[in-house]
């Protein structure tokens, strides 16, 4: 088989891609991708033993997390990227090996390959073919060990997010490293990865509240906010991703320069935050989500920045106004360049670029209302507990999550289209594009779609969620008026799945389809001990949530 890769939703017959990615990741770049986590888990075999010696590599542990992140499906299709990252780290792998002999480490003779391995780049796919996915035989073991990795890719991409911010914790990095070197060792039952796998979930919450934590601080608590859909006659910059440090440093950069800036797909909810308000050229939000940029991008006219994953290999129409960073990669495509000593990125060429284009054609006007973090709800907390106690919000429905490309997403719109007027929705990451723009109402002056912001701030709903059940005096999550009908796609997506299992919820329904990485066995662990299910036809779904 020339690659395996079943990690994102919309993997070829739900079972895995073995020729060419459907998210138009080459053979190539998907065995590259391998051999790197497969590097990972051995840099992680040599860190946990450093750790154990209270040896703390700082550089080893960036390197991993942005190398996790590197890996999310949409980020990188770049596959010289991916032999840099390799050769570096086999080189920071060994200089680890050495470090943690000198402070009286003992390497043991059997060794995984993992740790050892080493070859020349021309030698770097055939070495990947043999330490693919499949490389785990046991159907069950391989399925957990997969769960896992693609929650510590999860977890990886929001601490790339914080420490961008300068938020970080020890604690994240020793579990991603000693998870990864778990997935390593045969001798761990089903049960031992299972508990790996809970454990995730822990370090999924703690990581999504370092994140906003680290958000809030740095930009202020998001706020009910109207963001413009329509377009202004001036050039402009497209920003996507999820990166509010890259537009923060966009913004300083373009004052004065006659260049608006928008975002697009899980950019949006920059919007929501009080400290990008005083930019008179952030103008509003261009287009939906992620998978429909191939239309969009084509008639925004101008340069189309790219911070985090959401990448859809670009058409050549429009391939040269896109510009990447960080962790994202197309080969020939621009890149911008990393900060150096703490200085800013040069956006110097993306405003030129933009100062000769025309300004966006317009695809849609009006406004979309956002901006429900857990802060603002609080502050509504007193009314959303009155609607609930006399009876006017029967139910919550939290449709978190992921948008794709698959007509069967469609599911969603028609879904919230069919829930009664006594029902509020709670979202958060770009599966709000299926709704968003829907007339559903309010009830007594609360929105039925509240909008805590991207995937990255689906820490929120957890907060709402723990508070209501404070107020109401409950004991179990569970007995709150919450639903959960999740739609996903990739690896953020299953850390946050993971995050609410630790935190004791259940019965969450997960669409369009489950994944495929999961095997039966496995699905029926997740069923018997969390109520995990799939989603059917909208009235089936509806007469069961309202039951």
């Amino acid at each position: 088989m020339s690659m395996f890769c079943y990690q994102c939703q919309e993997t070829a017959k739900g079972t895995g891609c073995t020729i060419k990615g459907v998210c138009g990741k080459p053979e190539n770049v998907a065995k590259l991708q391998d051999l790197l986590i497969y590097t990972l888990k051995g840099i992680s075999v040599y860190a946990v033993q450093a750790r154990e010696r209270h040896l703390i590599r700082k550089d080893v542990d960036k390197f991993i997390m942005e190398s996790l992140f590197s890996t999310i499906t949409n980020a990188n299709f770049d596959s010289s990227r991916f032999v840099d990252r390799i050769k570096e780290g086999l080189e920071l792998r060994e200089d680890l090996k050495q470090a943690v002999l000198r402070v009286g480490g003992k390497i043991p003779a059997n060794l995984h390959d993992a740790a050892t391995w080493t070859a020349p780049a021309a030698e770097f796919e055939a070495k990947a073919a043999l330490v693919g996915v499949l490389a785990t035989e046991n159907e069950d073991v391989r399925s957990l060990r997969e769960l896992l990795t693609y929650g510590l890719k999860g977890i990886a991409a929001y601490a790339e997010h914080a420490y961008t911010l300068e938020y970080k914790e020890a604690g994240i990095f020793a579990f991603i490293e000693k998870a990864l070197a778990a997935t390593l060792d045969d001798t761990l039952a089903v049960g031992d990865l299972v508990a790996l796998v809970l454990e995730a979930g822990k370090y999924g919450v703690d990581v999504m509240a370092l994140l906003d934590k680290a958000n809030t601080t740095s930009y202020g608590n998001p706020e009910l906010t109207k963001v413009n859909i329509g377009v202004r006659s001036n050039p402009a910059i497209l920003i996507s991703g999820h990166d509010l440090k890259d537009l923060e440093e966009l913004l300083i950069q373009t004052q004065g320069s006659g260049v608006d800036v928008y975002t697009h797909g899980e950019m949006l909810p920059a919007h929501y935050y009080p400290a990008f308000k005083k930019y008179d050229n952030f103008v509003g939000n261009y287009g939906n989500a992620w998978h429909k940029q191939v239309t969009e991008f084509e008639s925004f006219n101008g340069p189309i920045f790219l911070t985090t994953n959401c990448l859809v290999p670009p058409k050549d129409s429009y391939k040269d106004r896109v510009y990447t960073t960080g962790v994202v990669g197309f080969e020939g495509v621009k890149h911008i360049a990393e900060r150096v000593d703490g200085k800013p990125k040069d956006f110097a060429e993306l405003i030129a670029h933009a100062k000769n284009c025309p300004a966006p054609t317009e695809i849609e006007t009006g406004e979309i209302i956002g901006g429900f973090a857990h802060n603002q709800v609080m502050a509504l907390a007193d009314k959303v507990v009155d609607a609930v106690k006399t009876g006017a919000i029967k139910r919550f429905f939290v449709m978190a999550g992921c948008d794709g490309r698959m007509k069967s997403r469609n599911y969603y719109a028609d879904f919230a289209k069919a829930l009664p007027n006594d029902t509020v929705i709670l979202t958060a990451g770009c599966a709000k594009y299926q709704y968003n723009k829907l007339d559903l109402g309010d009830i007594g002056g609360i929105p039925r779609v509240l909008d805590a912001g991207q995937c990255n701030d689906s820490y929120s709903l957890a907060v709402i969620a723990l508070k209501l059940k404070e107020v109401f005096g409950l004991e179990d999550i569970n007995q709150l008026p919450i639903s959960y009908n999740i739609a996903w796609y990739e690896q953020k997506a299953v850390i946050v799945l993971l995050a609410l299992l630790s935190l004791g919820v259940k019965n969450i329904h997960l669409g369009p389809t489950l994944p495929g990485f999961l095997s039966p066995n496995v699905v029926n662990v997740l069923v018997e001990n969390f109520g995990i299910a799939g989603i059917s036809s909208v009235e089936e779904d509806l007469k069961m949530f309202m039951a």
